[in-house]
């Protein structure tokens, strides 16, 4: 097949590489950043966001939409979640979409304002064109690193149209990248977003010099609120205890490679949200993003979420950490 990969950060080039390892598809990766696509033409490395990793000859870099659309069977959207939906308004209102195309969203957050999910804004942005997309979401335990590196890795591809889901497990998976089908799109995609706030709390954990003890009761309970939300929203609580929900937030929550955990270690130890993200170079914590979504949608859905409420107050509101924990351990008692 012929695959627009449409961002070409780390998650992004670690995907054009599994697509392409297996020398089956081409890909034509866009990339919103000039130097990304000089250093990938010149070097066959995305030396900004995944230095150290060849790209296969499969693999064409561009920074115009229209040249990485113009064939594509299939596009996969790993753009930054507060980028999708101008990103695919640009590509409507260009009418560089070929009728028909499947859409894979690669995006794990929420967006902002609307508070919709990446599919849904993919669905609202297109049907205006009179189309109604075909869209699927993949997500699970997955740094970008080690899939480029072809480490076994396993994830979650969800759709309600159920041939796209097959069609994408079939072209996607090798000898390192196992997918796995799931009708459940709405849990697919919040456990994939809602786990990167619980990963800055962890770090802010570690960042603190706290032990396995609190990381465990962490975990568990931020599961705990993920899966409430998620199920409110309309997800399957099943979803929730698979690869794009326990799996992902497990990784995200212990792995070194985790940038929303970084994150959360640099607050940990005192320092300022702005000074961590200016230090990141471009790269995006979603979780920081994300945190504001989930705040607003569990308002909306009436839930309660303890650890998302005192992730929003370090945050955002500059709350001392160590006041969050104390809030979080004083709570009302209750049942598990």
């Amino acid at each position: 097949m012929n695959i627009a990969v449409i961002g070409a950060g780390a998650w992004g080039t670690a995907l054009s590489i599994a697509l392409t390892r297996r020398e089956k598809h081409s890909v034509s990766l866009w990339a919103f950043e000039k130097e990304v696509v000089a250093s990938i033409r010149s070097v066959r490395i995305n030396q900004a966001f995944l230095p150290g990793h060849e790209l296969p000859k499969g693999v064409s870099a561009t920074n115009d939409l229209e040249e990485a659309l113009r064939d594509a069977e299939l596009l996969v959207g790993v753009m930054p979640s507060h980028h999708c939906r101008k990103v695919y308004e640009q590509m409507v209102s260009k009418k560089l979409l070929r009728n028909g195309i499947p859409f894979v969203s690669a995006t794990k957050g929420i967006e902002q304002e609307s508070l919709l999910r990446m599919s849904e804004v993919i669905t609202e942005v297109v049907s205006r064109s009179g189309a109604q997309p075909r869209v699927a979401a993949i997500s699970g335990p997955s740094f970008a690193l080690e899939v480029a590196k072809g480490d076994p890795t396993a994830i979650t591809v969800a759709s309600k149209d159920s041939a796209l889901a097959s069609l994408v497990q079939r072209e996607f998976s090798d000898a390192s990248l196992r997918m796995y089908t799931n009708d459940d799109v709405v849990g697919v995609e919040m456990g994939g977003a809602l786990k990167n706030v619980i990963a800055i709390a962890a770090g802010v954990c570690d960042g603190m010099g706290l032990g396995h003890n609190t990381a465990a009761a962490l975990m568990t309970r931020g599961l705990a609120e993920i899966s409430r939300l998620a199920v409110a929203c309309g997800a399957k609580r099943e979803t929730l205890l698979g690869l794009a929900g326990m799996g992902d937030l497990v990784l995200t929550c212990t792995g070194g490679l985790s940038r929303n955990r970084s994150v959360g270690v640099g607050l940990g130890k005192g320092r300022r949200l702005a000074e961590i993200i200016a230090e990141m170079h471009g790269m995006v914590a979603e979780g920081v993003l994300t945190t504001n979504a989930a705040m607003g949608l569990a308002q909306k859905m009436k839930i309660e979420m303890p650890i998302t409420g005192q992730m929003y107050a370090i945050l955002h509101e500059g709350k001392p950490a160590r006041e969050a924990i104390r809030e979080l351990m004083t709570r009302p008692y209750a049942m598990e």
